[in-house]
């Protein structure tokens, strides 16, 4: 594993035309035009090429300078259009290496964090992988990229519901949302092959680990809310035996909820 700098992820948190008239002929007066009809706002469709050059300077140094080797994880990113997932007044910063306010108090995740994470999970195009934490949608779409599998959970309805509308507008029509509470998890869909949370839970939460494969790769941040963290691997083997290990030191805001107390 390699050793990185510690990463601070701040989560703080769209005439008509006829032949031409005789000389001598009297003008005619010019008809009268019914005022035309209001035309409704269209979602911005763009095509997949656009700002890809943007992507790959984003990729070049937030993945590639930074350590991430995974070519899946590299090439996912250079063609998830990050810009569909970031506020309209902040599309000039969309392809910077920091998270970007997408309000309710959250953020579109700092693409360095995004990369590493995802290769951490060691995902092939068949992997099942559950999401606690839609925000913006973006994570989605790159797991998107990898695997039709991406089941995603956010428990801030506003939040579903606009990353629903941009995942779906930017073609990642596979990708299954529920709005919810993530620490149970999603045991309908159950066993996942891998598991990303994207806030900071207090400890390792069972459910989670329960929903895992033989196999499967949780990464999530653990500790106190608004202080520093561990970035944390949970990997559980063949037999069912559950290991984990501490990555690297990040900020995240706390995962909400009922955390399992409504369970005690």
């Amino acid at each position: 594993m390699r050793s990185a700098p510690a990463i601070t992820v701040l989560l703080l948190i769209g005439a008509a035309c006829g032949g031409e008239a005789p000389k001598d002929a009297p003008p005619e007066p010019a008809p009268k035009q019914a005022p035309a009809p209001e035309k409704k706002a269209e979602p911005t469709q763009q095509p997949p090429h656009a700002r890809a050059k943007e992507r790959a300077a984003m990729v070049q140094v937030a993945l590639v300078d930074w350590g991430v080797k995974d070519e899946t994880v590299i090439e996912a990113m250079k063609r998830c259009p990050r810009h569909r997932f970031v506020p309209g007044h902040l599309q000039s910063r969309a392809y910077w290496n920091r998270p970007l306010p997408i309000g309710h108090d959250q953020t579109i995740s700092q693409p360095t964090i995004v990369g590493s994470m995802t290769e951490e999970l060691k995902l092939t195009a068949t992997s099942r992988v559950l999401e606690i934490g839609t925000g913006s949608g973006y994570q989605a779409a790159v797991l998107a990229e990898i695997t039709p599998y991406v089941y995603s959970i956010e428990i801030k309805a506003p939040l579903a519901e606009s990353a629903k509308k941009a995942l779906q507008e930017a073609g990642y029509t596979s990708v299954q949302q529920r709005t919810g509470d993530g620490y149970y998890g999603w045991p309908e869909e159950a066993p996942f092959d891998a598991i990303i949370v994207t806030a900071a839970a207090p400890h390792v939460p069972p459910p989670l680990v329960k929903q895992l494969k033989p196999g499967g790769r949780l990464i999530l941040p653990v500790g106190p809310p608004f202080a520093r963290q561990d970035l944390v691997l949970v990997i559980k083997d063949e037999s069912g035996k559950v290991f984990t290990q501490s990555l690297y030191a990040v900020a995240f805001v706390p995962l909400t909820g009922s955390l399992g107390k409504s369970n005690d």
